[in-house]
């Protein structure tokens, strides 16, 4: 079987983020058939319409790390009841300028961590999926997940208990699946 690439990153630019954790995880205990290419937000500069013509190099690498991937995974927090606007600032480089969506046709999934106990980051989960919807992604359906009592499950930028290394795994196998479905991929 050939290898499914996933680009994937985190809507934080936090050291000891919980979703770096996520990623950190997922890439740890991904089959062998999948490479998980970390994406780093850290020096995409703010969306400026006026430098699409001239896109800085961090956003041309990130557009085209996604445009390459088959599949792409975010795992985000919840601000606000919303992504963090370092997120939406890179999902806005990446689907601009108009005709040049990295976005467009892809396997999308998120999951989120949160250090509260009660909804993790559904909300901001389904903000992305709004977005995702609009820019012609193709977001995974099931599982969703999200992680909450994040700062109990984490030990040196990994989830450590069973339960949630089996969900990370879980989703990244079901986007695997979810990309060969759509791209047809043997």
């Amino acid at each position: 079987m050939e290898k499914i690439v996933i680009a994937a990153f985190a809507g934080s630019l936090r050291k000891d983020s919980f979703n770096f954790a996520i990623i950190n995880t997922a890439k740890k205990y991904a089959p062998e058939n999948i490479d998980i290419h970390l994406l780093d937000l850290n020096g995409i500069p703010l969306y400026n319409e006026d430098d699409e013509k001239n896109m800085p190099e961090s956003v041309r690498n990130f557009k085209k790390e996604i445009k390459e991937a088959d599949a792409v995974l975010i795992a985000t927090p919840e601000y606000n009841r919303s992504i963090p606007g370092v997120l939406k600032n890179a999902i806005d480089w990446a689907s601009r300028p108009y005709g040049d969506n990295s976005f467009d046709d892809k396997a999308v999934a998120t999951i989120g961590a949160s250090g509260g106990a009660i909804i993790g980051t559904a909300v901001a989960q389904y903000h992305l999926r709004q977005i995702f919807s609009f820019l012609n992604a193709h977001p995974l359906e099931r599982p969703q997940v999200f992680i909450g009592g994040a700062s109990d499950k984490v030990e040196n930028g990994f989830f450590v208990d069973d339960d949630t290394v089996t969900l990370i795994k879980t989703l990244v196998e079901k986007l695997a699946e979810w990309s060969i479905r759509l791209n047809k991929k043997t």
